[in-house]
């Protein structure tokens, strides 16, 4: 039996979707923050020395970022088709359900017919990310490979990972620069070796919290002027 190539899934580290004035417009366009970027530094520690041979992000500039920290000297691949699930407007969300759907927005094995916040569904987002991983399977040319992608793209992925159907579990829990490592056989079966791996906060001391819930707190003090001009920010 020929051994089995892995994957490196990583969620892109931390981000802020809020700044001085308000939230960000273009949340898709954020950058790095100072503790994302020592996220991903911690995360290039781990995985030194492992021998790289494709190194994928979705374009957006947060896992381009990241994945330039953590793979420095890899030319990066873009995949769009590898971007976070989009949500809706929030305004459009009733302000009595607005907590809960936010908060509540990756709970239990969700439909594919929910929406994201009321924007793309579950099964729109496998829709465009299980033909992307099957091309990646298809090309046999690679044994180590490094995605740099997004909490709720990388849910997908697992899911699909440990049931082999477009079954979505959203308590994996993705913290900013973990890693999540997954052995591909022969056959294009999966074995699901670890997740959500901190380097930096490997027992995740600093929070219990789920990502979801922090940026509702982050967002507090400018709901009102969110819910009424823009979109929410992307897991």
């Amino acid at each position: 039996m020929r051994e089995r190539r892995r994957l490196y899934l990583l969620r892109h580290a931390e981000v802020s979707y809020v700044g001085e004035d308000g939230p960000l417009p273009t949340p898709a366009e954020v950058s790095l923050n100072e503790e994302g970027r020592e996220q991903a530094r911690a995360a290039a520690a781990a995985l030194a020395g492992i021998r790289l041979d494709r190194v994928l992000t979705s374009g957006l500039p947060r896992t381009v970022e990241t994945a330039e920290i953590v793979a420095p000297g890899h030319e990066l691949e873009r995949w769009p088709e590898l971007r976070e699930i989009r949500g809706g407007r929030l305004s459009e969300i009733p302000p009595e359900a607005l907590e809960h759907e936010f908060v509540h927005a990756f709970r239990g094995v969700i439909p594919n017919d929910v929406r994201f916040l009321r924007g793309e569904s579950i099964g729109e987002l496998f829709d465009r990310v299980l033909p992307a991983v099957d091309r990646l399977i298809a090309d046999a040319s690679w044994h180590a490979a490094l995605a740099v992608l997004h909490g709720g793209v990388n849910r997908a992925i697992l899911s699909y990972a440990l049931t082999a159907e477009r079954i979505y579990l959203g308590h994996f829990e993705q913290a900013p620069a973990c890693i999540n490592l997954l052995d591909l056989g022969d056959e294009g079966e999966w074995i699901v070796r670890a997740v959500n791996i901190a380097p930096y906060d490997l027992l995740h001391s600093a929070h219990r919290q789920t990502t979801m819930e922090r940026y509702w707190e982050e967002l507090a003090p400018f709901r009102v002027l969110l819910e009424e001009k823009g979109p929410g920010p992307e897991a």
